[in-house]
């Protein structure tokens, strides 16, 4: 372990280790551009100058590219290092424009942060600016290249870290351009990484643009519900609507970066059409007037029908807080049928899932990342978990063979940033590799067997799940002993349900009474339920997800529920014009307008109470209760423990 010292600190950090990050280690901050822990070593913007007083190597040198040493002194506040930061800097700000006031990257620029670090307030330098022509790069990036620092982040993670072919740098010197050979939308579906690892404001967030400002933001941590892959976000809100979603590094979940979905996709969660307010017969309510009517509903449905007759249906979209009471709900309504899925191969694959995986034999993203095979079984990766084809990448480019086995053809939109060898069946993958080898499972079609095949031969095995919280579904189905909804429809021992955030298909509501349901989004079951009771969204909602491979994450609320206050509902403030144009609102008000949500567990809790249940004090009781204390901010943790009762 080298032992060096810091500006008078003494540090010890593992072999390997740059000066800069053993500097950092400490809490010294030394100003840096091109250098980011994902990446490889540029040594490009030559900020990160320090001067080595004694040890092996001496005199100014770039702490990014420099291994700590037994024995090295150095020195960050030396006039001579500082020095030549303040040139460097005032190097790069030769050319860049004087646009932080309206530059989206205001406020979170490292440019703007390490400038100012520096001293540098004044422009010397009187002669004319090299200017750049922008590119249209899709309907997710702006671009804007005469902030542009030469850095070569951007080209380093898009075509080295991601593996895209469409992104690139052209010129030399001065001139130096990064964008494509022609304007045009951006292929990576990890493009949006563009706008996180850029230190200035060449490429920003255009879905957010103009909005607000980083001070005006309310955020907190949160996991992306878009796979099970669980990845780390930060929710963007300001003024009850979500501008944007940055990446939250997690090195056990997603590194540094998210996909493209996690970033843009969050339209649904701003919309003004979302179903808001309870109904009764059509008709808005109150929520007190509507849970208080579902109870009813459920409890005269039992009485004529019987407790069996009846399923209280939800879904991998449910937090887990939300899938534990949906058991005391069905026990509250008499013993009613519980349903954690539709569908009867996805539950079969996530009780798979949740009977097979260990500690021992469930990988993450870094045993992924360090394979020396990975065998991709019946998926679509950039489809189901676009983040692990960056993983499988890197253990391609570090000599793994990979293989798609029994897989149909991949859509040329979605070809993974690595080769493969397309291959029959499994057993034409060698399985003698043990521990070193990794299968990654589809969250479609899972056998059991061949579940259980792997599981033995010393491989370890990613399952991926048919929602983010697929996985706990499953080990709630499997404790609970519950079968799939389409099962109990197909036997007719259901007649009625209660759905919540439940995506049942339209064809298989035909033979079944919906007496109540509780979701955010619109669908069949929310048109045909004559009570409806609106949930918060994760962005509006506290709770926990359990990914892929079993690890338990908490997520916060970022934003209170309620419609924005860019396109106001007209009903509350009169005609569409001045819905839009009315900012802020006048009129005074004691609720917040479309605010009625609340989250799925929370409308359970009612209910049981309702039905005579006794009173839900904290819904993570029992062997659950360790979750409580989980910080969201954490790497989380993988619950084999706490399902095995030890």
């Amino acid at each position: 372990m080298p032992k060096l010292i810091i500006d008078d600190i003494p540090v010890e950090v593992a072999p390997g280790t740059s000066v800069l990050e053993a500097a950092r280690s400490v809490g010294i901050t030394i100003p840096h551009f091109c250098y980011h822990p994902a990446l490889a070593i540029a040594a490009a913007c030559r900020l990160c100058a320090v001067k080595l007083l004694d040890g092996p190597v001496k005199g100014i040198q770039m702490s990014c590219a420099l291994p700590a040493q037994d024995g090295m002194v150095v020195s960050t506040t030396d006039p001579e290092a500082l020095k030549m930061r303040a040139l460097v800097i005032e190097w790069l700000m030769l050319n860049h424009p004087h646009d932080c006031p309206v530059c989206d990257e205001g406020g979170e620029c490292l440019l703007q942060d390490f400038t100012i670090a520096g001293g540098h307030s004044r422009r010397r330098y009187q002669g004319k600016k090299r200017t750049f022509q922008n590119q249209y790069l899709g309907e997710g990036i702006h671009h804007e290249m005469n902030r542009c620092i030469e850095c070569y982040r951007c080209v380093r993670f898009y075509q080295d870290y991601a593996g895209g072919t469409d992104f690139g740098v052209t010129g030399s010197a001065g001139r130096v351009y990064f964008g494509r050979f022609q304007e045009g939308q951006l292929e990576s579906p990890f493009s949006g990484n563009l706008v996180d690892i850029c230190p200035t404001g060449v490429f920003t967030d255009k879905t957010g643009r103009f909005r607000a400002r980083y001070w005006d933001y309310q955020f907190a941590p949160s996991v992306c519900q878009h796979c099970s892959v669980g990845c780390n976000t930060s929710p963007q809100n300001f003024q009850r609507e979500t501008i944007k979603i940055v990446g939250r590094r997690n090195d056990q979940v997603n590194g540094w970066f998210i996909c493209d979905r996690a970033r843009f996709d969050k339209g649904y969660l701003n919309d003004p059409q979302r179903p808001r307010e309870p109904r009764l017969d059509g008709a808005t309510c109150g929520y007190d007037v509507a849970v208080d009517a579902a109870a009813k509903s459920i409890a005269e449905f039992v009485r004529k029908n019987g407790a069996d007759s009846l399923a209280v249906v939800g879904s991998p979209r449910l937090s887990l807080e939300a899938m534990i009471l949906l058991a005391r709900l069905a026990r509250a309504a008499g013993g009613a049928r519980i349903c954690y899925f539709g569908d009867a191969a996805q539950q079969q694959g996530s009780v798979a899932a949740a009977r097979l995986l260990h500690e021992e034999n469930s990988a993450h993203i870094r045993e992924i990342e360090q394979a020396q095979w990975v065998a991709l079984h019946a998926l679509d990766l950039i489809e189901e978990a676009p983040m692990l084809a960056l993983a499988v990448r890197k253990a391609f480019l570090a000599g793994a063979q990979i293989f798609l086995v029994d897989g149909n053809p991949i859509p040329e939109r979605n070809t993974p940033p690595f080769k493969y060898a397309a291959v029959e069946s499994l057993d034409d993958v060698p399985f003698e590799g043990g521990g070193k080898g990794i299968v990654i499972c589809g969250a479609g079609r899972k056998d059991p067997e061949l579940l259980a095949h792997i599981a033995s031969s010393g491989a370890k095995l990613v399952i991926l799940q048919p929602g983010a919280n697929g996985f706990a579904a499953g080990l709630l189905a499997q404790e609970h002993a519950t079968s799939p909804l389409a099962e109990l429809v197909a036997a007719r021992q259901v007649r009625g349900v209660v759905c919540f955030e439940a995506d049942v298909p339209e064809g298989l509501l035909s033979g079944l009474e919906v007496l109540a349901s509780a979701d955010w989004r619109r669908g069949p079951v929310e048109a045909k339920s004559p009570i409806f009771l609106p949930t918060t969204t994760w962005v509006e909602s506290d709770g926990t997800a359990i990914n892929y491979e079993g690890r338990a994450q908490r997520f916060q609320r970022s934003r209170v529920a309620g419609l924005p206050l860019k396109g106001l509902d007209p009903k509350y403030y009169g005609s569409a014009t001045e819905a839009v144009t009315l900012h802020p609102p006048r009129v005074h008000r004691k609720d917040i307008p479309g605010g009625a949500e609340r989250d799925a567990w929370q409308v359970m809790a009612q209910l049981i109470v309702r039905l005579g249940g006794e009173p839900v004090v904290e819904p993570l009781a029992g062997k659950w209760s360790a979750l409580r204390s989980l910080d969201p901010e954490g790497e989380g943790v993988r619950i084999f423990d706490i399902v095995s009762g030890e």
